[in-house]
Parts: structure tokens; sequence; C-alpha cells
């Protein structure tokens, strides 16, 4: 019997492992090589926990039905819990093959260090679209400033519950883990009634987030040229038309390693920009307009740097899989806090300096400011920089896309994308193509960095980071929390959930003005 599940095992999962060439970012996630950005994080890490739980959802299929033939009972819907520690209960049947049970658990795996961990986290971040910091200050002035450690301490909070809601006390009253994503939370908290809306909520969430980036990265892309070379006849939506020629070979790749070494190279570079931008404006400190920064705020805009800001502090989506990797999951918490008092101290300054040296004239995008002496070459750097991070997160789409709609098994809405031999269908090919396609019909009919940035950041990254996180805090471990927990967690979600609201629909309502604009010259 053992050898059979062995030899069936073995058949699924060199099946699958054909379909999972490009899901090689698990690689660098563990050796702490992740992405660079936000984004990044995302595509990296979420690409390998699919790939990790894909294989292990298989495997224990076919565990469980050689259980059922040997005529023991089937084991409930919830009883099996696969996890990384391997301190889960596994079914019986596999408990036949010790080989088995050791390669499931997934012991044995790289882990990565606190240091690393808080490499991810940082990146994520402090990545590119804190160029927009500034934009907020414009409309926001103090407050602006304010919001940015506000949402460096809510980000952070929710961060650590998100994380608290992976653990479960046992019989014995240890705390072990039982959950492994944050989709594994959302399910937890809508069964049994609802045992995969949860699950579906997050993924349509994620979708947007991570499509929405790769909006921004074509729009930031035809901005930057079309402002670095101002006396060329080429428009911006041209200049958006020619980044997504450049960028359609993604639809193509099957692996990302090469792509991930250039990121790494540009997330470097993108710090030196960050630094440069700095040192400029510290030149000019002494035509700093200190009272432009106001003490009251642009009712209409201000929403808008809201999700401005809250879009910069994303990073929930990554968090159970990078807490799941570490060497010491103690450690996290600590790793948390000191990620995101760096984030808070670099994106206040650089967002008050930069503001401080334009004031009124702050544009979307800060190095737009910049004089057209440096303004070519920072912003070429910047273009590369974006250009070789759309691949991240737009494989990362693909990838929930393609496990959601096209091989969750009895469950997929469509068709499987991939043949016998691994290799992907004609038509699997055309629809990752038609959404390279879509990202730049948005951008080029959208083409305004701060209001989909603000619009992006309203609309899920608040319900990512504040909505669900205080919401399943309190559904699952509301029996546990002390007064004060639940005030935060109520606190959270009512105020995020104004702030999402409001957020939303000011962003909109300036991307329909825009447009009317746009369509009326």
């Amino acid at each position: 019997m053992a050898t059979l599940i062995r030899s069936k095992i073995s058949n699924v999962a060199t099946s699958v492992s054909n379909k999972s060439q490009a899901k090689v970012s698990g690689v660098f996630a563990r050796l702490g090589f992740q992405a660079a950005t936000d984004e990044e994080a995302v595509g990296f890490v979420h690409c390998d926990d699919l790939d990790y739980e894909h294989r292990q959802g298989l495997q224990m299929d076919i565990l469980k039905s050689e259980g059922s033939e040997e005529g023991g009972e089937p084991p409930l819907e919830g009883d099996i819990h696969y996890q990384r520690d391997g301190t889960g209960p596994l079914p019986p049947s596999a408990s036949k093959d010790e080989g088995v049970c050791s390669e499931l658990s997934g012991q044995g795996k790289p882990r990565i260090t606190a240091w690393e961990a808080g490499w991810n986290v940082t990146n994520a971040i402090q990545g590119m679209f804190v160029l927009g910091l500034p934009y907020a200050i414009l409309h926001g002035g103090y407050l602006g400033l304010f919001l940015i450690i506000f949402a460096a301490v809510v980000c952070c909070y929710t961060g650590k519950i998100l994380i608290a809601c992976l653990y479960e006390e046992n019989e014995d009253g240890e705390i072990v883990r039982v959950r492994d994503s944050y989709v594994d939370i959302a399910n937890a908290c809508c069964a049994p009634r609802f045992p995969s809306l949860g699950g579906r909520i997050v993924n349509v969430a994620q979708i947007i987030e991570l499509v929405m980036t790769c909006i921004l990265y074509v729009v930031v892309s035809g901005n930057l040229m079309y402002n670095s070379f101002p006396t060329l006849p080429v428009s911006q939506k041209s200049w958006s038309i020619i980044a997504t020629a450049v960028l359609l070979p993604c639809a193509f790749l099957k692996n990302l390693k090469a792509v991930s070494k250039f990121s790494l190279l540009c997330t470097l570079a993108h710090f030196v920009i960050n630094i440069l931008v700095i040192a400029y404006c510290l030149s000019r400190a002494r035509d700093w307009a200190w009272d432009k920064v106001k003490f009251y705020i642009d009712v209409k805009k201000f929403p808008i740097s809201i999700g401005i800001i809250v879009f910069s502090y994303t990073s929930q989506i990554f968090l159970p899989s990078l807490e799941g990797n570490m060497q010491n999951p103690k450690e996290f918490h600590c790793m948390m806090n000191w990620t995101h008092i760096a984030a808070c101290i670099l994106k206040g300054l650089f967002a008050l300096v930069a503001y401080l040296t334009w004031a009124d004239e702050t544009k979307e995008v800060i190095t737009d400011n910049l004089p057209s002496t440096i303004r070519a070459v920072v912003n070429l750097f910047l273009v590369a920089k974006a250009l070789l991070s759309y691949p991240l997160p737009f494989f990362a789409a693909v990838e929930v896309l393609e496990k959601s709609l096209f091989q969750d098994g009895a469950r997929a809405f469509f068709p499987n994308c991939y043949g016998g031999d691994g290799r992907i269908k004609a038509w699997g090919l055309s629809l990752r193509c038609a959404l390279v396609v879509f990202t730049l019909l948005m951008a080029i009919y959208v083409p305004h960095f701060a209001l989909l940035m603000g619009l992006t950041g309203s609309l899920t990254g608040a319900g990512l980071c504040f909505l669900l996180p205080s919401l399943f805090h309190l559904k699952l471990l509301w029996r546990k929390l002390l007064w004060h927990h639940v005030f935060f967690d109520v606190a959270i979600f009512v105020i995020g959930g104004i702030c999402s609201v409001s957020g939303f629909i000011h962003s909109l309502e300036g991307l329909i003005e825009a447009y009317s604009t746009n369509t009326e010259d």
C-alpha cells in the first residue's frame, strides 16, 4: 500500500512540477532575495505559497481517496491541516509512509532570519510608490504627516493580529499553527455556512490590487518618459503603448529568475534615487516654504491622500507566508516594530523635505519636479525599475486567476488551461496577453498616477490592511481578547471603513472628472 501511494504521488508531483516551472520565487523568498516592493513581495511569496498549497492539496486528495478505497471512513472536511512546521494532524493513511509525511510537513526547508524577513517587509513598504507621498502632503499638510505615522502604527498592529489568527490552542494548551495563508483565515471565519466565501473575497481583493499595481507601473512609465523628454513629439499615451510593447513578453514567462536578479539591482538603484532626491532637496533648504505646510486640509482631495498613504504600507498579503518561513517566528513582532518605525521615519522625512522644496508646485510623481538636467537620468532608472517590477505582480495575478478559475478541480469555472504535458494552451496564452493589453487600456484612459494609487489604497489596501484583519481577529479570537484589543479592533474597523469609503468616492470622482476633461480636450 505504501509503495502504491508513493508511486501515485510521484506521478502527480512530476506532472505538477512541469506546470510549475514559473513558480521559482520560493527559492529567493527563502534565501531573503525577495521582492523589491510590496507588489514584488506579493509576487514572490504568494507564488511560492500557491505552488506549495497546490502540490500538497493534490497529494492530500490522493491519500484521502486511497484511505476510502481501503474501507476506512473518509476524514471530515476541515479535519486535515497541513502545515510547514508539521505540527498539524495528518490523515491516517499518511502515517503509513514516513517519507510522504516528512515531505508534506515541509520539514528541512531553508528558513530566513528575522533580518532577512525585515528586509522583505522594508522593501514591501519602502517601494517605488513612496514617490507619491509628497503629493499627499500637498493636500493634507501636517495631518498628512500624522497619517503617515498613524498608518504605520495601524498596519504594524494589524499585521500582528493577522498572524495571531493563524494560531489556535490545542488540547494540551499549546499554541500551534493551524492555518497557512490569508485565504485560510478568511475561510475559517466564514465556516461552516460559507467555507470558501472568505477566501474568494480575499482572492478578488488581491487580484484587483495586483492588476492595479501593474496598471500603475504602466502609468508611471508613460508619465516619467513624457516628462523626461517633453520636446519629443510623443504623448504620454504613446509612451505607455511603447512600455506595454516591451512588457508583452511577460505573457510568455516561465521563469522569473533573471527578472528577479535585475529587480534586486533596481531596488538598490531606487534607494540611491531616493537619496539623490533628498540630497537635492537639502541643497535648497534655504528656500524651503514652511509657511506652505497647512494645518487645514483640502476636504475634496485629502481622502485621496489617505488612499495613497495606505497603499504605500500594504504588506499584509504575504505576511503569513513570510512568518511561516522564519527560523524563529517569535521574533516576528519585534521585526514588525523596527521595520515600520524605520518606514515611518523615512517616509515622513522624504515626503516633508520634498514638499518643502516645491510646495504648491509638487507633482503627482515627485521626480517630475527635478531640474531637466538630472530629471531624465533619474526617471530612466525609475522606468527601468517599473518595467522590471511589472512581471512579478502580473505573474502573481495570473497564478491566482489560473488556480481559482482553471485549476481548482471540480470547483473550477473553466477547463484547465494547461495540457497533459504541462504546457499552457493557446487560449490560455491569449488570456495572459489580454491581461497585459487590459493594463495598457486602463493606463491610457486613466493616466493619473495619484488618483489610481488613491483608489487602489482606499479599496483593496484599506480592506486588506485595516478592515479584514481586525474583523478576522474579533471573529476567531474574541473570547480570548482583552478589552483594549477589542476596542482597538473595533476602532480600526470603523475608522478604516470611513476612510476607505470616503477615499474611494473622492478618488472615483476625481478619475471621472479627469476622464471627462481629457475627453473634452
